[in-house]
């Protein structure tokens, strides 16, 4: 059976959570959303709002790059990075903090989906740079229609309304606030074909008596001739890791403006050099009120190369210090 595009879906979904339309009734203002489905699935050609305006064609929208306020329901964009690698760094209180160095490269708004005409609010996200000769036409033809520079990775962000930006906004380190959770997805690193021991964690076989080269085997795969097949998903040996995986709740320790490279406690999926991708944690929601929104827009007259690095507060209160 083939599989059917998730957009499709998503739109009959929205279809049919609409009320029932007719011509018939054209006193009835129909919302945004209807304007897409009623283009694509209805027939009549003559639709008009209550107003009596034509509402086949898109509405205009215009997206404005400007400070909002983020309510619960708010959901903001992700950003690309490249994973530089690991380290230690010590906090204020000298305890020792496992840290991942991610890179920001030069994040911009490749392309702006609305409910008028994909179906979906979403962001597209373009990082790093490439060279036309190592693209295809379709690609090149893609940023040029947008009027963006080329970009080495793209990634759709779903995000709501209110959180949209114009194409060729630039998202930097800043969109994120040291001492808040992330979820970070990426793929992780291949480790090739391995046995069942380094793949599920089997135990293996005896080590001495009773097991002749054997060792490390995964043992009985079935029954007899009842049913007389290997089940489906029966742990076995195969290819192990180059998987995405996303780890939630990554706490940002420090991020550096100057350098656009943001620290964050423990280990994220992937090699040194793969890009992963960040957003807001889904679990530990980090507090609206200390998030920029949509994305932090940074003045005129600021110089990048001047900001120091801002690191989480840790608080005043040593947890070192014995209790009296």
């Amino acid at each position: 059976m083939a599989a059917v595009p998730r957009g499709l879906i998503s739109r009959f979904n929205q279809f049919l959570s609409i009320r029932s339309v007719t011509s018939s009734s054209p006193s009835e203002s129909l919302p945004h959303c209807s304007f897409f489905l009623l283009r694509r699935f209805s027939s009549d050609a003559g639709l008009v709002d209550g107003a009596g305006s034509d509402i086949i064609g898109d509405p205009t929208r215009i997206i404005e790059a400007k400070q909002g306020e983020m309510s619960k329901s708010s959901k903001r964009t992700g950003i690309i990075a490249v994973k530089c690698g690991m380290t230690a760094l010590w906090n204020k209180w000298g305890a020792r903090v496992p840290i991942s160095i991610l890179w920001v490269d030069d994040n911009i708004v490749s392309q702006v989906k609305t409910v008028e005409k994909e179906g979906i609010f979403a962001l597209q996200i373009g990082c790093g740079q490439k060279k036309p000769k190592h693209l295809s036409k379709s690609v090149v033809g893609h940023f040029r229609a947008q009027g963006v520079p080329l970009k080495r990775k793209l990634r759709e962000f779903p995000v709501t309304e209110d959180a949209l930006l114009p194409v060729g906004t630039s998202l930097g380190v800043r969109h994120f606030v040291p001492g808040q959770y992330v979820d970070v997805t990426g793929i992780t690193r291949g480790k090739g074909f391995q046995g069942v021991m380094k793949r599920h964690g089997f135990s293996g076989m005896p080590d001495s008596h009773g097991a002749s080269l054997s060792h490390r085997s995964g043992g009985s795969t079935g029954q007899r001739d009842a049913p007389g097949k290997v089940f489906k998903g029966r742990k076995m040996a195969g290819r192990m890791g180059a998987d995405q995986r996303t780890v939630k709740n990554v706490w940002v320790y420090k991020i550096d403006p100057a350098r656009n490279l943001i620290y964050v406690r423990g280990q994220v999926p992937g090699a040194e050099g793969n890009f992963v991708f960040l957003r807001d944690a889904w679990y530990k929601k980090p507090d609206i009120s200390t998030l920029p929104f949509p994305t932090y827009l940074a003045p005129e007259d600021e110089d990048p190369s001047e900001l120091e690095p801002i690191v989480a507060d840790l608080g005043e209160l040593d947890p070192y210090l014995l209790a009296e």
